[in-house]
């Protein structure tokens, strides 16, 4: 009796936390909630799994496996009748440039032409705050946010359903300065160094078959090393394991070979796979513990290629403001990008990242990345 009382209070435990999980992550850009049920709950059935481990406590594998399974269910069958019945409808004025967000699927749109006719029928409002209206308007958006009824700039509107910031000029982060917060860099240092730690060992076994493979399938060293640019503008040594034909450290000083093309004819048919998977991005682990890079954060880039970047676009190193990461905000959302124009449309990404920096957003890309390797979107 006392295994079934553990396993329902494990069960109970990991669905308020998959629910938090969902919940928090739900918040942020491109994020249907039905896509990632799964990994959330998968997240919190697997913490409480380790702590019964950890903890040594007797537990029924066949309860727990099962609240897995219908919590899953549940909540799917949930999300989906939700998305079915509802979908968010905005009413912008005339002083809001809606652009790119008219093709948003997410969001149908209304035109709210005069101030004293809301269509009723909105969920919020949108326009610009920046300009100067008639007083009119002013007096029916106000009254608007009396009632309850949210009312946002376009600007930041189009950054929480794109997922980017405008690059016009430095934004302040959401804690009020160019600086994240400096209490969460400090408690993810801790987290990176704890999960590096457990995960290395785990990982040896995975280092040795690949190893194995990709001497057998090109000469050359295992290990792929570059100089990239990290934390706060410092260079550092990165390790990966090398997915192309062997080419000399002089030639890597190129710019040109520093690229990672499109079908880019120097990646091995063993290092497509490393690339897809993202197991070619292991060894940065290395990195991680000696304090050079965090598990999540703006991809380092090769030395060569961050200084002709920041030649081109004036606030470029701005996003060395945060540890470079093994993943990041860019990462999942673009994939890997070189030419300037790519970039500067990388940067979107990256300085979204800066601004709403926290452990909220690095749990999205957690379990963004964990699809990416099983799909290999984004992978060159």
């Amino acid at each position: 009796m006392a295994l079934h009382n553990q396993a329902l209070i494990a069960n109970v435990a990991a669905v308020l936390i998959g629910t938090w999980i969902l919940r928090n992550v739900g918040t942020y850009p491109g994020v249907e909630s039905t896509g990632y049920t799964l990994p959330a709950f998968a997240s919190s059935y697997g913490i409480i799994l380790a702590l019964l481990i950890i903890g040594r406590f007797e537990y029924n594998r066949v309860i727990l496996i099962t609240g897995f399974i219908l919590s899953v269910i549940t909540f799917y069958v949930a999300l989906f009748r939700k998305s079915d019945s509802t979908r968010y409808i905005v009413a912008y004025t005339p002083f809001a440039d809606l652009g790119e967000l008219r093709t948003n699927k997410q969001i149908t749109w209304i035109l709210f032409d005069n101030p004293k006719e809301f269509p009723e029928s909105a969920h919020a409002v949108v326009t610009d705050l920046r300009i100067d209206v008639p007083d009119s308007w002013d007096r029916a958006l106000a009254e608007l946010a009396l009632r309850g009824v949210p009312v946002y700039h376009i600007k930041h509107l189009r950054e929480s359903v794109t997922g980017k910031v405008d690059l016009e000029h430095l934004s302040e982060t959401n804690f009020g300065s160019l600086s994240p917060v400096s209490a969460y860099m400090n408690v993810k240092r801790v987290v990176d160094m704890i999960g590096a730690l457990i995960i290395l060992p785990l990982l040896f076994p995975v280092f040795i078959i690949c190893a194995a493979a990709i001497k057998l399938s090109s000469p050359g060293p295992v290990l792929f090393r570059q100089q990239r640019i990290g934390y706060r503008g410092k260079p550092f040594l990165v390790f990966k394991l090398r997915t192309m034909t062997h080419t000399s450290v002089a030639s890597q000083k190129h710019r040109e070979a520093a690229m990672t093309q499109d079908n880019d004819q120097r990646i091995t048919r063993v290092g497509r796979f490393l690339r897809t998977t993202r197991i070619d991005e292991l060894p940065q682990l290395l990195n991680v513990l000696r304090g050079e890079m965090s598990w999540i954060g703006p991809r380092p880039e090769a030395e060569i290629l961050s200084k002709w970047y920041e030649s081109e676009i004036a606030f470029y190193m701005y996003r060395h403001i945060v540890k470079p990461g093994i993943t990041g905000w860019a990462q999942v959302n673009q994939g890997h990008v070189a030419n300037v124009e790519d970039v500067r449309e990388k940067l979107h990404y990256d300085f979204f990242y800066i601004k709403n920096f926290s452990f909220w957003i690095d749990a999205l890309i957690v379990l963004r990345t964990v699809k990416t390797m099983v799909t290999g979107n984004g992978a060159k």
